[in-house]
């Protein structure tokens, strides 16, 4: 018997299995997929938002800033990738000028306070790239960028250092309840739990619908993006946000934590929660949308095209609370989900303190979780110097420079993993210029190896999870720019 069954192992649902796994507590973490963080968590703007955009008065508004102060602490301990970079959301006449203000006067409601109005000329000293028709910009300093999956994995392989089962490719096919528990059945097996706190993110309202909660539904929704080349994120220096509509924050450009450039996302109303696919004629209006912020983005530096299913909520904001007894639903979770995942963890510890649940915090938790990806400065000569050398610092992946050490690393923590594409969440090996090309048939050499598996049976990505989403080809973004 658990205490805990948290379903769903996405940011939010490895970042309340974390804050659990401070106390004497028995918890069992369900994932459908083949891995932590496969869902929303994966495909997101990996944005650290400041707090001004959500209505003052929402969860989303409160639990944007208690979560932001988070983040520089979790990053001490858990080695994810974190930098705070700062802001501009964009005005180009007067209607947005009203907008921004009107943030601006949102924010200060929601406890922000380091933001100001700018207008063109401090705008273009901060970011010569930006359009000079930009009139007026909200600054937004408390703005930072991570890497949404690999927090999630830091996240999930912290708690399972402390106590936590992680059970993957469990897919949750029914609940029902007992007078003190609940019993969950899964594609794999059965358990049973005194507590269910369901993460299901896109599938929240699925998983609510079976034990008989039906007051929300969840949207979903599905945005796209365009990544480009390693360092040419320096295109810009902050998050470049337009003002705000009524289907999002709009179209961004930023910098990715690892110097990437990221474009997007779009908002589309969708009807399959498992699309994940991308579209011409979406990535035509997100290049020309853009553009409006920053002219001159290259369309020669494109990497790839991807795509994320939101959890847009049919109630309009986060719904966190014990809906039934022991039953706490923690959905429709969209933006900024990531940025509040922490303290909507913390939240749910009030929310279990003030059902009942005993929380006896241990002596011996460890919050320390060391990092995979190891800095290099290595000249293009000394690489190729180092991918046939018998070491563990041995080169696997040249455009990324992820070494054997590395990938074994990977292969040897907390969660088991299976696919190369699993590797590359934790490395980078396999998202450079080459987009694989070089290194797939390496990684798999040492996966097969270390996990002692035929080199044949290791596939890419997770099979079982359905289809493999349609993307554009890299051709069509050199036509658009010739």
């Amino acid at each position: 018997m658990y205490d805990i069954a948290i379903i769903g192992a996405g940011v939010v649902g490895c970042a309340i299995a974390r804050e659990l796994s401070k106390y004497h507590l028995k918890i069992l973490l369900l994932e459908k997929s083949d891995d932590v963080s496969n869902g929303a968590s994966k495909a997101n703007s990996g944005i650290i938002h400041g707090g001004y955009a959500a209505k003052h008065g929402t969860l989303k508004g409160k639990l944007c800033v208690e979560g932001n102060k988070l983040y520089e602490k979790l990053n001490d301990e858990l080695n994810f990738g974190y930098k705070k970079t700062g802001a501009l959301v964009l005005g180009f006449d007067e209607n947005d000028e009203k907008n921004i203000q009107k943030l601006y006067e949102n924010g200060l409601k929601n406890g922000v306070n380091d933001m100001k109005i700018i207008y063109t000329d401090e705008i273009l000293s901060l970011e010569p790239n930006i359009n000079g028709n930009a009139k007026i910009a909200l600054l937004a300093e408390d703005v930072g960028i991570t890497s949404p999956y690999e927090f999630t994995i830091a996240l999930a392989e912290n708690a399972i250092k402390n106590g936590v089962e992680l059970k993957l490719e469990n897919e949750v096919l029914d609940i029902s309840e007992s007078t003190d528990h609940f019993y969950i059945k899964t594609s794999k097996d059965s358990y049973k739990a005194k507590y269910i706190i369901n993460a299901a993110g896109v599938y929240s309202d699925k998983i609510a619908y079976m034990v008989g909660i039906l007051n929300f539904y969840i949207k979903p929704r599905k945005g796209q993006y365009i990544l480009f080349h390693k360092g040419y994120g320096k295109i810009v220096n902050r998050v470049i946000f337009q003002t705000p509509t009524e289907k999002g924050k709009g179209i961004l450009v930023t910098p990715t934590y690892h110097g990437n450039l990221l474009i997007g996302p779009n908002a589309d109303e969708n009807t399959d929660k498992d699309d994940t696919g991308t579209d011409i004629e979406t990535l035509k209006y997100i290049i020309k949308t853009a553009r409006k912020s920053v002219p001159e983005i290259d369309l020669r530096k494109v990497l790839t095209s991807f795509s994320g299913i939101r959890p847009t909520p049919s109630t309009g904001d986060f719904i966190i609370e014990e809906t039934k007894e022991r039953f706490i639903n923690v959905a429709g979770i969209e933006s900024p989900g990531l940025t509040s995942s922490p303290a909507i963890a913390k939240m749910v510890i009030n929310i279990l303190k003030n059902s009942g649940l005993k929380l006896l915090k241990k002596n011996d938790f460890d919050p320390y979780r060391p990092p995979i990806i190891i800095k290099k400065n290595l000249s293009y000569k000394e690489v190729n110097n180092m991918l046939n050398i018998d070491s563990p610092d041995q080169i696997i992946c040249r455009c990324e420079m992820v070494s054997k050490k590395e990938i074994i690393d990977a292969l040897t923590r907390e969660i088991p993993i299976k696919t190369v594409d699993a590797v590359k969440r934790r490395t980078r090996a396999s998202m450079g210029f080459c987009q694989g090309e070089f290194c797939t048939q390496r990684i798999k050499k040492i996966m097969a190896e270390v996990l002692k598996i035929n080199e044949g049976k290791i596939e890419k990505n997770d099979k079982k999870s359905g289809f493999l989403p349609k993307k554009v080809n890299l051709k069509f973004f050199k036509e658009l720019e010739i």
